[in-house]
């Protein structure tokens, strides 16, 4: 379970995930630019001034996110990234996920996460985690549509790119909970 094993280009139904490169940071800005209501419950700001610094960081080496660029065809619609990577304690996250609204409630987020799912398993990874600010619902509600299960929440745990500090949901994924829905994909 190593950087290279796990950040290798990933494909279920329509979506492909293919590790970030500069080649992705336009067609990356412009699906974010097509939702900036969203950005101020996000941990980061993927919109105006902070969209290099912040896609920099997912170019980074060395750091403990492995980002994707999710395409729609050869259209950038968004973004993922495994996180938390614990290989000792066969753990990870997944999260940073971006998508944008010309593919929300199509069913593409489940395609996404059973790539990455399915491939976390292949891999013998036993758990996966989600970290969601409090106030996102919608996020919620689609990784519990996966089967994740909610864990329980940490109190003004992060202090977002807003200056507000958030409350997190933690829910996980184990093998054989994932939903109907997502086994569709898989």
């Amino acid at each position: 379970m190593t950087p290279e094993t796990l950040h290798v280009p990933l494909a279920a139904g329509p979506a492909r995930l293919v590790p970030i490169t500069e080649a992705h940071r336009e067609g990356l800005r412009a699906a974010c630019a097509a939702d900036t209501e969203i950005w101020p419950i996000y941990s980061t700001n993927l919109t105006g001034e902070d969209f290099d610094r912040e896609f920099d960081g997912k170019l980074a080496t060395g750091t403990n996110q492995l980002a994707f660029a999710v395409l729609e065809g050869d259209r950038v619609v968004g973004c993922t990234s495994w996180y938390g990577i614990e290989p000792g304690n066969r753990a990870i996250a997944i999260g940073y996920t971006y998508l944008a609204p010309s593919v929300r409630g199509s069913g593409f987020n489940f395609a996404v996460k059973a790539a990455m799912v399915r491939h976390a398993w292949a891999l013998g990874f036993h758990r996966i985690h989600f970290d969601v600010d409090v106030r996102n619902t919608r996020s919620q509600a689609a990784i519990r549509k996966l089967g994740a299960q909610q864990e329980g929440i940490l109190r003004r745990n992060k202090i977002t790119w807003t200056g507000h500090v958030r409350d997190t949901v933690i829910l996980s994924l184990l093998p054989g909970e994932e939903s109907d829905a997502l086994k569709a994909w898989m």
